[in-house]
């Protein structure tokens, strides 16, 4: 590791011991990834709650990275949802998960002269100059969910999520106290710097951690993928996924190896909720995605309509919280209807 990188992990670690605290703390109001429904399809009004206010009716762009059939992302919209019915805002929301696709749907709220777009970093180099145009024109930009290195350098003026990093050493941490003696990680987007980040901060705390890409757009062939990881090395005994339908696929994986490695994941579904309850998941760490699409929308319409800018130029953090048997009966009804 370069001093740099340690230097960073010193940080990062002494960040994590601070956020722990909080996260406990935060378990009873922390959200998971649920399939949550059909979002709303009417210009934003779906949602819960909530009167409208009276200020003057803006448009504000929703673009992120989503892959088709990742429940994650119900959650991340239907939250906006919600910030865009009280806050009279249409919302437009729109996704690709190639980042130069993602990057020409910027470029085309960027044309069409939104009032305000919120969006996912994965792959910042790609996104830097839609993002960079954006903001030239004068239209405030935030971004959540991914992209916590690179969003100031962008001229973002906020951001709503996780750290990675520190998500992925508290993983590695539980992973340590789980018993585990050796795990995989696995990246189900190489290039995503999010994913690779809460891989590296699990190697971090758990040093026998080896790094597994998979093709995530190809759910058959993560599970081969996984399976035939399994049977080549029976000394694995951790398997730790970055999103729920790849946790929920390694368990199949799993039974197909004759493999008794226990599962951990990043973000929950419905399905994953009743895996965890079953036992057959033994955790899930939460970043609050309802709260980072809500978060997103709403700070654009406080900017819009009063300058105010959340975090002082910090980010605003979402999570990390764990999800476990300990906590689980608190958001299974929550999960079931959509919020959470």
């Amino acid at each position: 590791m370069t001093a740099r990188a340690n230097s960073r992990g010193i940080r990062s670690l002494r960040r994590w011991a601070a956020l722990t605290g909080a996260g406990v703390l935060a378990l009873g109001m922390a959200a998971c990834s649920s399939t949550g429904g059909n979002p709303d399809t009417a210009g934003g009004n779906g949602g819960s709650g909530g009167g409208t206010v009276d200020t003057p009716r803006v448009t504000i762009a929703m673009v992120t990275h989503e892959a088709p059939g990742d429940s994650f992302w119900d959650l991340i919209r239907k939250g906006a949802e919600t910030a865009a019915k009280k806050d009279n805002v249409e919302l437009r929301y729109s996704s690709d998960p190639e980042a130069p696709n993602q990057a020409n749907l910027v470029q085309s709220a960027v044309d069409a002269n939104v009032d305000g777009i919120a969006v996912t970093l994965a792959k910042p180099d790609a996104m830097r100059a839609a993002v960079q145009a954006a903001a030239a024109k004068g239209i405030p930009v935030v971004a959540f969910n991914a992209g916590m290195d690179t969003w100031q350098d962008m001229g973002v003026q906020e951001f709503f999520g996780q750290d990675g990093y520190i998500a992925g050493q508290g993983a590695g941490e539980r992973v340590a106290k789980d018993g585990a003696k050796k795990a995989i990680c696995i990246i189900h987007e190489q290039g995503n710097v999010d994913l690779e980040a809460r891989c590296a901060g699990m190697k971090n705390t758990f040093g026998a951690t080896e790094i597994l890409n998979v093709n995530g757009k190809d759910m058959p062939s993560v599970e081969s993928t996984i399976t035939a990881k399994l049977q080549q090395d029976p000394a694995i005994d951790m398997i730790v996924a970055l999103g729920a339908p790849f946790a929920l696929t390694a368990v199949t994986s799993a039974k197909n190896a004759n493999s008794s490695a226990k599962i951990g994941t990043f973000d929950t579904n419905a399905a994953l909720v009743d895996a965890i309850k079953g036992g057959d998941i033994q955790w899930a760490v939460d970043q609050q995605p309802y709260l980072q699409g809500y978060l997103a929308v709403d700070s654009l319409w406080l900017y819009l309509n009063n300058k105010n800018v959340i975090g002082g130029g910090k980010p605003t953090l979402t999570g990390p919280a764990f999800i476990d048997n300990t906590n689980i009966d608190a958001v299974a009804e929550l999960a079931k209807g959509g919020t959470r």
